[in-house]
């Protein structure tokens, strides 16, 4: 039996030793619990009871008390597993320290292919994103917020404690129906899904990924996720729609239209209340709409001053003074109720100015997820999303395609962003205050 022959002692001084950067930067995601039951290290109940816990740490920590009883492969299986699920820094963290060889053969190699597709003429107006192989910042471990800078700046901050943080919402179409619309494969775009799956899971996010939508399809995930009952009792969500695009909205697989304005009205405070007041994250690429606001009562909200009906009633009033009272009551209400704008606490990426081509690499991914990725882990620990757009903004102007031979070559790329932000949002990666 497996569980009869322990892991190797050298092996087991290395795990131990490294428990803790383990625990602290490790994601333990479906991924890389695949792998170790493709292996046979895991079984169905123990790769379902790590999964069950509610943050990266607690599944990191389980994990790593059950490999040292699963056999002398086990070390070497999860090292494997950390390099197939490019958490290259933490295989090297364990291979570096033990005489374990290095060279670990790739069960999943990824394509070696890096020319770009001939793209069909795009539709008139169409954001049409260019597949250049331009080099990339490689993935970098989470950096975790300090208590300290916690206590300093919390105050001024969105709340941000809750576990998990929130729901996060991938949409992303890579292959469109040839029958239904003219776009081709977008090639590359399933490494930025496993990008911002990564991401959001290190941050403590619940993430749902959907791939290949019909524009009416994304209608219905987007409604269903932003009506979710959860998001009451998060601290903040975010939405990621990658796919082919144009000014006001993004595509379907069909090549229909999803308008970028309905899905910031699906999570307004009048469609969504249970998000008022918690910022609300968006990263597509495409431009925005306007529209004069009327104002939406707060349904959740403390009210600005108490209500003046709270005195006792005289007896023997009649029945015409008391309907007068219960108006004047209802008319103070309403006079001191705390109203919201119909949209706010909203901060949304773009890959791309309006009218213009946003690039992604065929093997690597989109620039903008990859410059997003790296500057939230590398910045999140002590700085705003704002100020981290504006760095992702400026890696961007500084990036440059690389496609010898092709119209797109040395091309450039510029990111914006838009915010109602109302307080500073900092993510607090992996820091959770006592209570």
């Amino acid at each position: 039996m497996l569980g009869e022959c322990g892991m190797k002692e050298r092996d087991k001084q290395v795990l131990k030793k490294r428990s803790f950067a383990l625990c602290k930067e490790m994601v333990v995601d479906e991924l890389l619990i695949q792998f170790l039951q493709a292996e046979n290290i895991l079984t169905d109940s123990m790769a379902e009871s790590i999964l069950a816990k509610d943050t990266s740490q607690k599944r990191s920590s389980y994990l790593l008390s059950i490999l040292p009883k699963r056999g002398p492969k086990a070390f070497r299986s999860f090292c494997t597993a950390l390099r197939e699920t490019e958490q290259n820094h933490l295989y090297e963290l364990l291979t570096s320290y033990g005489e374990i060889e290095r060279c670990v053969e790739s069960r999943f190699p990824l394509p070696v292919q890096e020319c770009p597709v001939p793209a069909k003429r795009p539709r008139s107006n169409e954001s049409m994103e260019m597949c250049l192989d331009a080099d990339c910042p490689v993935t970098t471990a989470l950096q975790p917020c300090t208590p300290e800078f916690y206590d300093i700046h919390c105050q001024q901050a969105y709340r941000m404690q809750s576990s998990p943080r929130g729901l996060a919402l991938v949409l992303s179409n890579v292959t469109f129906d040839p029958t239904a619309s003219e776009f081709d494969t977008r090639r590359g775009g399933e490494v930025d899904e496993e990008v911002l799956r990564r991401l959001f899971m290190e941050l403590d996010f619940r993430v749902f990924i959907y791939r290949d939508l019909t524009a009416q399809a994304m209608r219905d995930r987007i409604e269903q996720f932003s009506q979710r009952a959860e998001h009451r009792e998060l601290d903040c969500c975010t939405v990621c729609l990658l796919s082919h695009g144009k000014e006001g909205g993004v595509y379907g697989t069909d090549g229909q239209l999803l308008e970028l304005d309905w899905v910031f009205e699906a999570f307004d405070n009048a469609r969504c209340p249970q998000l008022q007041n918690k910022p609300k994250m968006f990263f597509i690429q495409a431009c925005r709409g306007e529209e004069m606001d009327s104002g939406v009562d707060q349904s959740d909200g403390a009210e600005r001053t108490q209500s003046p009906g709270c005195e006792q009633r005289d007896a023997g009033r009649d029945e015409e003074s008391e309907r007068e009272n219960r108006e004047r009551e209802e008319r103070e209400r309403e006079r001191h109720r705390i109203k919201l704008p119909q949209r706010s606490d909203m901060i949304c990426g773009f890959a791309t100015l309006k009218g213009t081509a946003a690039m992604r690499n065929t093997k690597k991914g989109s620039w903008y997820i990859q410059e997003l990725n790296t500057a939230v882990r590398q910045k999140a620990r002590d700085t705003h999303l704002s100020d981290i757009l504006v760095q992702v903004n400026g890696r961007i102007k500084e990036r440059e395609g690389y496609a010898p031979g092709s119209a797109h070559h040395r091309c450039k790329e510029m990111s914006e962003f838009t915010s109602s932000l109302c307080k500073d949002l900092f993510l607090f990666p992996k820091y959770y205050a006592p209570n």
